[in-house]
């Protein structure tokens, strides 16, 4: 092929005309990509992530809902101070902007009161040792049972009238006993209970005495 027909080639209106209509095509396609891209995901829109602090699932599931946006519940913890099933935790944070259909995960509060373990305290620790530790833990504690032995020293530890064994798991904030000693150990006790039939001794030997003696 010469360079004269090449040339009359490359001017002939057949190939212009299809090259131009390869183009246009080509732009409709990145047109209707692009289109196709913004409305899968949702480009330009952007909703505002509600504060769903203390408010309850089904609560939360209402606003969101209303929003366009979905709550799922992923985990949950324990606050004090919250109801139980009151949301403590959400990811994305209150005020973040997201698309719609966005799921949003939340952290609930426990529905049962978490427990605790006893430590190792019974016949091991000081009256106020005991206290602190249990306390310090999430226990109440009721006035303590008095039983003769060393001062203050720990015997045992009662829940609801029942002896309670190192390591038991308890709900927290539950109402326990301590079972201290009071100071008295067994022979003072014994000492005392003789001391008290002697003094009874004696005054029964004084009014036999004045009997007689009238």
């Amino acid at each position: 092929m010469s360079i004269k027909e090449f040339a009359a080639k490359i001017k002939a209106p057949i190939l212009w005309g299809n090259l131009l209509a390869m183009l246009v095509v080509i732009v409709l396609l990145c047109i209707g990509v692009m289109w196709w891209l913004n409305s899968y995901t949702h480009h330009g829109e952007g909703i505002e992530v509600p504060n769903l602090y203390g408010v309850t699932h089904k609560e939360a599931v209402q606003k969101l809902d209303s929003a366009g946006l979905v709550v799922v519940v992923n985990d949950s913890s324990y606050v004090e101070g919250l109801p139980a099933g009151a949301i403590i935790q959400q990811n994305p944070a209150y005020g973040m902007k997201v698309k719609s259909g966005r799921i949003i995960y939340v952290t609930i509060n426990s529905l049962t009161m978490p427990c605790e373990k006893i430590p190792d305290l019974i016949d091991n620790c000081s009256y106020r040792e005991a206290e602190a530790r249990l306390k310090s833990l999430g226990f109440e504690l009721l006035a303590p049972k008095l039983i003769d032995g060393e001062k203050d020293w720990v015997y045992g530890i009662q829940y609801r009238g029942r002896s309670l064994m190192s390591g038991e798991s308890i709900p927290r904030e539950s109402e326990l006993t301590l079972v201290i000693g009071n100071g008295a150990t067994g022979e003072e006790r014994e000492m005392e209970e003789v001391t008290g039939e002697e003094d009874e001794f004696s005054a029964g030997d004084i009014d036999d005495f004045l009997e007689v003696t009238d």
